[in-house]
């Protein structure tokens, strides 16, 4: 590898955030309003990834065709900001990875595909200041699996593809850096399993299991 990687970008939800009861919550608050029935955290689970649009577009029946869809979206995010921390709480070893990271010289940064408003609010109330720049969806930048977030992150910490690496814990991360043109160490604590992962074409060797891993694979991907 010509130049060295000291640039880590993170995916956060089902990275380094265990998000899912209070996305749920937010889902389910919508669905008994509009008198749809709930889902299970299970469910939610596989539904997340490629934002709230997406999100709801699954959890409601009939998805964008239901007349009220876009009022539906609105009522989500709007609870969702309210109660976005209820539950949620960093993985196992999240932030002494974050620590490590720091102190070993690494820059880091969230890109999600969460909205703009959330994201900034959860990295600053957990990972200042270790992370710093977050960037989310919103309507001037595309949302993964394009690459747009990613170079947005770059441009603020002014560094180059060459520089990083993108971890994540879904496909979606998965194409989002190959079309970054980056390399993704994927994890397998989040909304995927080990096993979906490998299927969905992860390398075996950039898998990271426990938080502590990523550190591990990141070296081995450099000596």
């Amino acid at each position: 590898m010509s130049q060295k990687i000291d640039t880590i970008i993170f995916d956060l939800d089902g990275t380094l955030l265990d998000s899912l009861t209070d996305l749920t919550n937010s889902v389910n608050h919508v669905m008994t309003a509009y008198g749809f029935p709930t889902h299970s955290e299970d469910a939610i689970r596989q539904m997340v990834g490629n934002g709230i649009g997406v999100l709801m577009e699954k959890a409601i029946p009939g998805g964008r065709d239901f007349p009220q869809f876009d009022d539906c979206l609105k009522d989500f995010q709007e609870h969702y900001e309210v109660h976005k921390s209820d539950y949620t709480k960093t993985f196992p070893g999240i932030m002494e990875l974050l620590k490590n990271a720091s102190e070993a010289g690494y820059q880091m940064a969230v890109v999600s595909n969460k909205f703009e408003l959330a994201v900034k609010g959860l990295c600053k109330n957990f990972f200042f200041p270790y992370i710093t720049t977050a960037i989310g969806e919103s309507p001037q930048i595309a949302r993964k699996p394009a690459p747009d977030t990613v170079f947005a992150a770059m441009k603020e910490l002014n560094v180059s593809p060459e520089q990083c690496v993108y971890v994540g814990d879904s496909e979606v991360d998965m194409a989002t850096a190959a079309n970054s043109g980056i390399p993704c160490i994927s994890v397998s604590w989040g909304f995927r399993s080990r096993e979906s992962l490998l299927e969905q074409g992860a390398p075996a060797n950039l898998i990271a299991d426990t938080a502590a891993d990523v550190l591990k694979v990141l070296s081995a991907m450099q000596d």
